[in-house]
């Protein structure tokens, strides 16, 4: 009888450290995923915030099969917003690392740099291209580090060409519109000449208007932007060139920021507002990204408009 007490006894004790392990752990786990949705308890005075991969529309939470969307607009628009409303926050950090991507929503990131209620410095880290550069171009400042990659200012349109395939398989194509350009840059036939300017001319268009935008932004001769002829530079010709102000590490950008502020910076990220459950739904969804990767490399844009981007 003594042995089977003490049995239970150390079994009981068991299951209570195990049962104790796993509510520290479970704490650990929650604190992480719920860090900054009950209220920030440190202080800052400069709000970052990060503009990563291909940039382009919210369109709600990207599948795993399609890998991490990149830098939706909507979202960084509403970071940039929610810290000119904070009243602890003087200077905007805007770190880029992006190829570029759609033009619209790159200009929405612009506008709120533009309309930030104090300094505001962009930091190029790996890449700052294209629709990138259309971002930064709307800060006070822009920094890189030497071997950066800087510009691409121009303007990409492209459509599916499927007219041959449809004729092998004999697939015709028969639509009916109202207006002569209606259909243009459909896939399933050939372009006509006219409507190859006309689409040229929308290309034309949006080139016109990143040049101008740059040349206020920046202070640039228009001439010069365009003698980049939309190429990339590192980061010592990109200074060189004016395309950016100063060259500097993470380091050197905070010292200059204290500057700015006449204060010693302490940064925090804004980033997007996301639930309990779809925290925790993240690793799972990056590991079946990972897994999927080979499958998604396969698939591309649908439909018979030209997808214009700035890359």
């Amino acid at each position: 009888m003594e042995s089977d007490t003490r049995s239970n006894g150390r079994t009981l004790l068991a299951a209570a450290v195990v049962g104790a392990t796993a509510t520290v752990a479970g704490r650990r786990i929650v604190s992480r995923l719920t860090r900054g949705r009950f209220g920030e308890s440190e202080e800052y005075n400069v709000a970052k915030v990060r503009v990563s991969g291909p940039i382009r529309r919210n369109s709600g939470r990207p599948s795993p099969l399609t890998g991490p969307g990149g830098t939706t607009a909507d979202a960084i628009v509403e970071q940039i917003e929610a810290a000119d409303e904070d009243e602890n926050v003087d200077a905007l950090l805007v770190e880029l690392n992006t190829p570029g991507g759609e033009v619209l929503p790159s200009d929405d990131i612009r506008r709120a740099a533009v309309e930030f209620d104090g300094p505001t410095v962009a930091h190029a880290t790996d890449t700052c291209a294209s629709g990138g550069y259309w971002i930064a171009s709307g800060c006070d400042e822009l920094w890189a580090h030497d071997a950066s990659l800087v510009g691409s200012i121009g303007v990409v349109g492209s459509r599916p060409n499927a007219a041959g395939l449809a004729d092998k398989l004999g697939i015709t194509y028969e639509q009916f519109t109202a207006g002569e350009y209606k259909d243009a840059g459909v896939p399933l036939r050939e372009v006509e000449e006219d409507e190859r300017e006309y689409l040229q001319g929308i290309i034309d268009g949006y080139y016109e208007q990143f040049v101008e935008t740059v040349s206020e932004g920046r202070d640039m001769d228009p001439a010069a932007i365009r003698e980049t002829e939309a190429r990339v530079y590192l980061g010592t010709d990109a200074l060189e060139i004016g395309l950016v102000d100063e060259l500097g590490t993470e380091d050197d950008v905070e010292e200059r920021l204290a500057t700015l502020i006449d204060a010693e910076p302490e940064i925090r990220e804004f980033t997007p507002e996301r639930g309990l459950a779809e925290r925790l739904g993240l690793g799972a969804e990056r590991v079946a990204f990972a897994a999927g990767n080979g499958v998604a490399s396969v698939f591309s844009n649908e439909g018979g408009d030209v997808d214009v981007e700035l890359r």
